[in-house]
């Protein structure tokens, strides 16, 4: 299991992170904080580039937490709620495949950074070296009404 929770945590946890990066710094293909606070501001996001900012820096921070396993049912409610707004405000009009738009990729990421509230990071983290155990589903709620 504890392998099992490491990859989880990378590969949400660093995916998380590009898309913060893409937002705040055009990396990886995205258009920085003028292009995505255009969008965000097409969107009602009013003013769009702050909106980017927060939302390209909830991404990266929470992204990074939950690759290192540090914070994790914090680092799950910010991925989770930042996933939430994505969904609903970009993707839901446009149904739940990601191949037309859809929340489809937005769900399977907040779902997965919420279950990493309930788990907790495992014994391969950083919560783990600092003696935190926090899992569980007290956690998981604390996340899910965060």
């Amino acid at each position: 299991m504890s392998i099992g929770l490491l990859i989880l945590r990378l590969v949400v946890g660093l995916t998380l992170a590009a898309h913060g990066a893409q937002k705040l710094f055009g990396w990886f293909g995205g258009y920085g904080l003028t292009g995505t606070g255009g969008f965000l501001e097409q969107l009602g996001f009013v003013p769009g580039r702050r909106h980017a900012l927060f939302a390209g820096l909830a991404e990266t921070g929470a992204g990074l937490l939950l690759a290192i396993g540090l914070a994790t049912p914090l680092a799950s409610a910010v991925a989770l709620a930042v996933m939430i707004v994505a969904g609903v405000s970009a993707h839901a009009k446009k149904g739940f495949f990601a191949h037309n738009g859809g929340y489809e990729y937005t769900l399977i990421l907040g779902i997965a950074a919420l279950s990493l509230a309930f788990t907790g990071a495992g014994p391969l983290s950083l919560d783990a070296l600092l003696g935190d155990r926090l899992a569980g589903a007290g956690w998981g709620l604390a996340a899910l009404v965060f």
